[in-house]
C-alpha cells in the first residue's frame, strides 16, 4: 500500500513538473491564434510543393521579406525571392482573426497570386503552412501549390 501511494505521489508529481515546465516554456503570444504585425516582420524562407506532393520535394524555394506596411497600419509588405530566377515578386498582406492572407504581385500593379493559411498556434508565429494559388485570369499552367514560411533564425 505505502509503495502504491508513493508511486502515484511520484507519477502525479512528475506530470505537474511536466505541466510547469510546458507552461513556462511557451509565451502567452504563443498561446493565440492572433498574430501581431510584428511578428511577421524580418527574414523568412520559403518552400514551395505542388498538391499532392511533399515538402521534401519543393517546386521552388526561397526567402520572403516583411516589414510594416506603410500605408495600411496593422499590415505588412514585402518582397519575395524564388530560386527558379523569376525575379522578385511584391507581397502585402495581414494576418487577422486567426488568418494569414498575402497578395502577390509579379509587376506591382496587378495580383498574380493570393496566398492564406490558418494560423496555428503551437508555431508561435514562426511557421506558417497553407496554399498559394494563382489570381483569376493567370495561365491555365500555374497551378496551386502548398507552401511553408518559417522565420529566419536571429529574426525576432
Amino acid at each position: 500500500m505505502v509503495l502504491a501511494c508513493a508511486a502515484v505521489f511520484a507519477w502525479t508529481a512528475t506530470g505537474l513538473a511536466q505541466a510547469q515546465t510546458d507552461a513556462t516554456t511557451t509565451p502567452a503570444a504563443c498561446l493565440s491564434a492572433h498574430l501581431q504585425p510584428a511578428q511577421l516582420y524580418g527574414q523568412w524562407s520559403l518552400r514551395l510543393w505542388p498538391e499532392g506532393g511533399t515538402q521534401a520535394k519543393p517546386v521552388a524555394t526561397g526567402t520572403a521579406h516583411f516589414e510594416r506596411h506603410p500605408e495600411y497600419p496593422g499590415s505588412v509588405r514585402g518582397r519575395l525571392t524564388l530560386s527558379t530566377g523569376s525575379g522578385q515578386a511584391l507581397l502585402s498582406g495581414d494576418a487577422t482573426d486567426g488568418e494569414f492572407q498575402l497578395d502577390e504581385s509579379e509587376d506591382g500593379v496587378a495580383i498574380s497570386a493570393v496566398w492564406h493559411a490558418v494560423v496555428n498556434p503551437a508555431d508561435c508565429g514562426r511557421r506558417l503552412q497553407g496554399t498559394r494559388r494563382p489570381a483569376e485570369g493567370r495561365p491555365a499552367s500555374e497551378v496551386l501549390l502548398n507552401f511553408e514560411l518559417s522565420k529566419v533564425p536571429g529574426w525576432q
